[in-house]
Order: structure tokens, then C-alpha cells, then sequence
């Protein structure tokens, strides 16, 4: 309902469905399905290598800020690392992972990989990751409260996240009413078309109910009903 399908009345259009950076690619995924899914108010942070010649923010004050912030919260973490590091670099594990949900955490997303995912997975906090390695070296905390990309994903401070076991998305939290509002009739709706579907004894019934469910606006060409 945030933006894939325009012309859907449950749609809310929020962002352009292709070009609009709204919701996370494919080069994270989800560690812990069975976790089930998490949505919160985003908390940014950005990591990245320990330069001096480079600004560093307290960890501490990190810490201030997200016991502080609305709840539940979900980490959204930009790594900033040399290509041939971020992939190593894995910078969240349980120690920090049993931070955040102390602070209020459901959940996490970064573009880094990471670790301990024995130890995560017993904490329930959901992750995104781009996968899991064994280690890191020495880094900074950049910045917080800032706006980041992460996957492709664009996320201001205090946006709504949602991450399950088909990725992350985002919205602003001033549209989370509207998102509410919509979601339980869309959902409803493709139920009914898949039992339609389901129920169908032959070609023409089949084709009878693919063609209601293109006529909702489900982001196919006008073409495909002829």
C-alpha cells in the first residue's frame, strides 16, 4: 500500500514504485524469519573505519539517544566501508545486539554483514544483513541521527521501518494511520483473489479471475486483459 501499485485505490503512492528509494534491495536479507516481523521508529547511525582523519561521534551518546528515542526503534545502520572491508566487516554482534534491545530495539538493518547469530537470534531482535562473518577490525561510530541509504533504501531519523523475511521498507511516521487504514482491506482483498484463483475448475475460470485481479491495478499493463 505505500507505493507499488498507483493506480490501486488502497494504494497510497507515497513514492515513485521504481525509482523512489523506499524499500531495501537485494543485497540484504532477512537472518531470522521465524523471528517473525518487526516495524519501528528508525534510529540512523553510520559506522566506518577507525581514521582519525575522519569525524567520530560517542558511542555513549549513541546510547543516550536511542533510550530516548520513540519506541519500539529499529537500528538502521549505514557501514561506510572500502568495498574490499564492508564485506568482512562485521560490526554487529550479541553484545551489541543485547545493547539495543536494552535501549528499546525491535529490530536492525545495516548493508555490513554480521555475527553471533546464535546469540541474536536467542535475543529475538530481528536483522537485515548482507550476511553473516566471523569478525571486524578496529571503526568508528560516524554519526547518528542523520539521514542514511542502506540496500538502496533512503531512511530519515524517525521514519517507519518494517523488516521481515521479504526485506525492509519505509515510510514517514506521519503516514503510519494511512498505511494502518489500508493494509487490512488490501490484504483482504488479495485473499479473496487467491481463493478465486484456487477455485478455479478451468482455463476460463482462471482467466476470469486473473482478469479481476489485473482490473485492482496490481501494476500490470492494460494489455494484459486483452
Amino acid at each position: 500500500v505505500v507505493a507499488s501499485y498507483p493506480q490501486h485505490p488502497h494504494c497510497l503512492g507515497l513514492y515513485d514504485p521504481w525509482y523512489g528509494k523506499w524499500y531495501a534491495d537485494d543485497s540484504v536479507s532477512c537472518l531470522f524469519p521465524e523471528l517473525g516481523p518487526a516495524i519501528g521508529f528508525a534510529v540512523t547511525v553510520v559506522f566506518g573505519l577507525n581514521d582519525p582523519a575522519q569525524p567520530a561521534a560517542s558511542y555513549l551518546d549513541f546510547v543516550d539517544f536511542l533510550l530516548s528515542a520513540r519506541k519500539p526503534s529499529i537500528v538502521v545502520c549505514e557501514a561506510q566501508f572500502p568495498p574490499e572491508i564492508l564485506c568482512r566487516a562485521g560490526i554487529f554482534g550479541g553484545q551489541s545486539g543485547a545493547l539495543y534491545k536494552a535501549c528499546g530495539a525491535v529490530g536492525l538493518i545495516t548493508n555490513s554483514p554480521v555475527r553471533d547469530v546464535d546469540e541474536m537470534r536467542e535475543l529475538g531482535i530481528q536483522h537485515i544483513a548482507r550476511g553473516v562473518t566471523s569478525g571486524h577490525g578496529s571503526l568508528a561510530l560516524r554519526a547518528f541521527n542523520v539521514p542514511v541509504t542502506v540496500a538502496g533504501m533512503d531512511v530519515l531519523p524517525g521514519d517507519i521501518v518494517h523488516i521481515d523475511e521479504n526485506g525492509a521498507c519505509k515510510f514517514p511516521a506521519d503516514r503510519l494511520a494511512d498505511v494502518c487504514k489500508h493494509i487490512d482491506a488490501f490484504a483482504e482483498e488479495e485473499r479473496e483473489h487467491s481463493a478465486l484463483l484456487l477455485a478455479a475448475t478451468d482455463g476460463a475460470a482462471i482467466k476470469a479471475a486473473w482478469r479481476k485481479v489485473i482490473s485492482k491495478g496490481v501494476g500490470l499493463d492494460d494489455r494484459s486483459l486483452k
